[in-house]
């Protein structure tokens, strides 16, 4: 079975103030060079990003690692929880909301995935959580008992909805570190063309969806700009981080790492 993995640093800020703080990415990936037009199915060449909403259009998410190939991944979010006020409680943390560098608007966060492949074996989309949260520069620190939940996902594509691959209708728990969660899952003949697994959606949305996303505010009630898009900061409800009341929070920056696993299917 072949596997590609990409890795990417997710973020927490817990501090008296709001502010903003975007992830590092660090991409490895396994590479297959070639694509080519044939009697049967179109090769994209090109890793085009499009918008989860509306897949005809193209969008600009910013730099991504992505790995190469006819089965590849093209896209994988930059998970930011954004910096929020500490509490002794427990808490749910929701993530930012995916922007973009054009006109599109706030969207769910997603991965989009592309088999160009001459025979649509299957594939499985993963991920698993490295390590836990932990205090970027107070040795020892972590926030233990968090958890990373993904949930309302769906796919969408400008493929036949009847190729689309399956996903999770419950909520995924990524209670266990260093476990692997399967997102995706495309069955022999499913999954062909270029699909994104999609958690949340905006009120905009045309897919029948419920809007999951929400403007974020600081404490005088004023949206809050994003340094890098230059945007307001939507958090999207449909993937949370939950912190238990018992785990002991420093302020500061928190990080940890989650690897993304494409797989072929036997």
């Amino acid at each position: 079975m072949k596997r590609l993995t990409l890795t990417i640093t997710a973020f927490l800020g817990i501090v008296l103030f709001f502010s903003g703080e975007m992830a590092h990415v660090h991409a490895e990936t396994s590479r297959k060079s070639g694509a080519e037009i044939d009697l049967k199915r179109f090769k994209e060449e090109e890793s085009i990003i499009r918008d989860p909403e509306n897949p005809a259009n193209k969008v600009d998410p910013g730099e991504t690692p992505q790995t190469d190939g006819d089965l590849r991944i093209d896209f994988v979010p930059k998970l930011n929880f954004s910096t929020v006020k500490r509490t002794d409680e427990a808490a749910v943390y929701p993530i930012n909301a995916q922007l973009f560098h054009d006109e599109t608007s706030a969207r769910g966060n997603f991965i989009q995935v592309s088999d160009y492949r001459d025979t649509s074996s299957g594939w499985t989309l993963q991920v698993r959580q490295e390590e836990q949260f932990k205090h970027v520069t107070k040795i020892g620190a972590e926030l233990k008992g968090a958890v990373i939940s993904f949930d309302q996902a769906w796919t969408n594509s400008t493929r036949d909805a009847s190729l689309s691959p399956t996903v999770s209708k419950e909520v995924i728990h990524m209670s266990n570190i260093g476990d692997t969660y399967n997102l995706a899952q495309a069955q022999n003949e499913k999954g062909s063309g270029t699909w994104s697994i999609v958690f949340g959606a905006s009120k905009e949305n045309k897919n029948g969806r419920p809007n999951s996303l929400e403007l974020r505010k600081d404490s005088s009630g004023n949206s809050i700009e994003d340094p890098i898009f230059k945007k307001p900061v939507y958090s999207n409800q449909a993937i949370t981080l939950t912190v238990p009341k018992e785990t002991e929070k420093e302020t500061g920056a928190y990080s940890t790492v989650l690897t993304w696993i494409l797989a072929e299917l036997p």
